[in-house]
C-alpha cells in the first residue's frame, strides 16, 4: 500500500514515511492510493471473529509492507486490550469508546500509533518529537500513548481555558518525555501553530518532527476497527453487556427498545459526534472496506461547517467557537482534506447526514436520557444523542437521507461522562469515576503559556529540548 498527499498524487510513500512525516511536505494529508477491500473470506466471517481479529484483519492491509503480521499482532492485541461495548439504550445503541485509560476514543489510535512508531523507528539514533495540537481528549491520549516510549518526545498543545480540569491533567500531568504547552487562543490557533511548525525552516532543522492528530494516517487507520466490529457485532443479530465503566445508574440494558424492536440484523447507521472528522473519516474507511455500515450522522456542536457544507454543498472554515462539548469546537477540520480527496460532494451527501446541536439542548438530552434511562451521556454524546433525535423526526421526508431505515441506530459515546464532571453532575447527580480517571486527577499540571504566535512556539520548542 502507497499513500500521497491530498493536494498531490504525483508522488507515493510508504505507510512509514507517511506515519512519521505526519503531513506531507506540501502540506496535504496522506490518504492511501486505494481503499482496501475485505476478502470474500474475511467479510463473511467479520461476525464471528473477536476484537484482536477484526484489528488484525481491518489494519494489515494498510501496513503489511512494512509491519510483518507477526509484529502487528503483538501490536494489536498490546493496544486494545481494553473492549469497545455496543449497548441498548432505549431505542438505540451507544458505541461506547471510552473504556481505555484516558476514557476517550482517542486511545485506539493513540496507542497504535505509539507502537507502530516504537517498531518503524527500532533502529534509528535521533530523537522523533511528535507535536500534536488538541482541543480536549487528543492530547491526554496521546501523552499516555507514548509516555515513556524511548527515543520520542512529545509536545502537546491545547488552548488555554478551555479544556476541562481533568483533560489538563491528562494532557500536562505526566512529565518525563512528555510536554505541555497552553496556548493563548482557540484549537484552530493550536492546530495552525503545529501546521505551520511543520514547514518553519528552523525547526525542521534542528528538530525531528511528525504528528500524532488525526491528521496522521497512523492514528486515523486503527479507529476504523470499532466501526467494524461493532457493525459486525449488530449484523449478526448481537450487542455487548455493560463494560466495567458504562456509565448507567440505574436498570441494565436488557429489554431496552433498541433490542425489543427488531433493529438488529441489519447494517448499522452510526451517530459520530465531530470535531476534526478524523473519527468520521476513519468510520468510512471501514465501510468502503466492506463493513455493514448503511450510513452516517454527522453530529457537531454550534461549529456547524460541516453540516452546513453538506446542507450547501459550500465549504465555509470559521473561527471556533467555545462551547461544554469541547473536543468538537473546530471551525476549520483537517479531515475535511482527506474526506473530500476520497469523496465527491455527492457521494458524501447521499452517505452523511449532518446535524448541529447548541449547549442548551446538549444539557437538556443529559438530563432527559438519564432520566428516562438512567444512563448518562457525556457533552460530545448528548450532542450525537441529540443529533439522532433530530434525524427521526425528519426522515419520513422522502428525500431524507436514509428515509425508511429501520436498522440499528448507533451513537458514539467518544468520552466518559466522569471527564466532563463540572458540566454533567449538576444535571444527573454524582458520577462514578474510573480508576484511571480518579489516578489522573492527583497529578500536577506542568505547562508553559505562550501567545498564538509562531515565533513564541519556536522559542519554546528549541528551550524544551535544549
Amino acid at each position: 500500500m502507497k499513500y500521497y498527499s491530498t493536494r498531490d498524487r504525483s508522488t507515493s510513500v510508504s505507510f512509514s514515511a507517511a506515519a512519521l512525516n505526519g503531513l506531507a511536505s506540501d502540506g496535504g494529508l496522506f490518504i492511501p492510493q486505494e481503499i482496501p477491500q475485505f476478502s470474500p473470506s474475511v467479510r463473511s466471517s467479520l461476525g464471528t471473529m473477536n476484537f484482536i481479529e477484526l484489528a488484525f484483519e481491518t489494519i494489515r492491509p494498510y501496513v503489511h509492507e512494512d509491519i510483518p503480521d507477526s509484529v502487528l499482532g503483538d501490536m494489536v492485541e498490546s493496544a486494545f486490550n481494553f473492549p469497545a461495548p455496543l449497548v441498548p439504550v432505549d431505542d438505540r445503541f451507544v458505541l461506547e469508546l471510552f473504556h481505555g485509560p484516558t476514557a476517550a476514543f482517542k486511545d485506539f489510535g493513540a496507542r497504535f500509533m505509539a507502537r507502530s512508531f516504537a517498531y518503524l523507528r527500532r533502529n534509528e539514533d535521533r530523537e522523533l518529537h511528535i507535536l500534536v495540537a488538541t482541543s480536549g481528549d487528543t492530547g491526554g491520549a496521546v501523552a499516555d500513548g507514548f509516555f515513556g516510549v524511548e527515543g520520542i518526545a512529545v509536545t502537546v498543545l491545547y488552548p488555554k481555558g478551555r479544556v476541562s480540569p481533568l483533560q489538563e491533567r491528562q494532557i500536562a500531568g505526566l512529565g518525563g518525555n512528555v510536554s505541555a504547552i497552553a496556548v493563548e487562543g482557540s484549537f484552530d490557533d493550536c492546530q495552525r501553530l503545529v501546521k505551520s511548525a511543520f514547514v518553519h525552516p528552523e525547526l525542521s532543522r534542528r528538530l525531528n518532527l511528525s504528528s500524532a492528530n488525526s491528521i496522521n494516517i497512523s492514528r486515523l487507520v486503527p479507529q476504523s476497527v470499532y466501526y467494524v466490529a461493532a457493525s459486525a457485532l449488530a449484523k449478526s443479530g448481537r450487542y455487548s453487556q455493560d463494560g466495567k465503566a458504562t456509565p448507567r445508574m440505574r436498570g441494565t440494558g436488557e429489554g431496552q427498545r433498541a433490542v425489543r424492536d427488531g433493529r438488529l440484523g441489519k447494517d448499522v447507521l452510526f451517530c459520530v459526534p465531530s470535531g476534526n472528522f478524523g473519527n468520521l473519516t476513519a468510520g468510512l474507511y471501514a465501510q468502503a472496506m466492506g463493513a455493514p455500515i448503511a450510513g452516517f450522522i454527522a453530529a457537531t456542536n454550534i461549529n456547524k461547517t460541516v453540516p452546513e457544507y453538506l446542507a450547501s454543498g459550500v465549504y465555509q472554515p470559521r473561527p471556533s467557537v467555545a462551547t461544554i462539548s469541547n473536543a468538537m469546537d473546530v471551525g476549520a477540520p483537517s479531515n475535511f482534506e482527506r474526506m473530500t480527496a476520497h469523496w465527491s460532494y455527492e457521494e458524501l451527501r447521499k452517505n452523511i447526514h449532518g446535524f448541529w446541536v447548541d449547549d442548551g439542548k446538549t444539557k437538556e438530552t443529559i438530563a432527559r436520557v438519564f432520566d428516562t434511562s438512567g444512563y448518562v451521556l457525556d457533552p460530545h454524546g448528548a450532542v450525537g444523542w441529540t443529533a439522532v433525535d433530530q434525524w427521526l423526526s425528519a426522515k419520513e421526508d422522502p428525500v431524507h437521507p436514509f428515509a425508511g431505515f429501520s436498522g440499528p441506530v448507533a451513537v458514539l459515546g467518544t468520552a466518559h461522562p466522569a471527564k466532563f464532571a463540572e458540566t454533567v453532575e449538576p444535571l444527573v447527580g454524582p458520577v462514578p469515576v474510573p480508576p484511571s480517571l480518579a489516578e489522573a486527577m492527583g497529578r500536577t499540571v506542568q505547562s508553559v503559556t505562550i501567545r498564538a504566535d509562531v515565533e513564541a512556539l519556536v522559542e519554546t520548542l528549541l528551550t524544551l529540548r535544549s
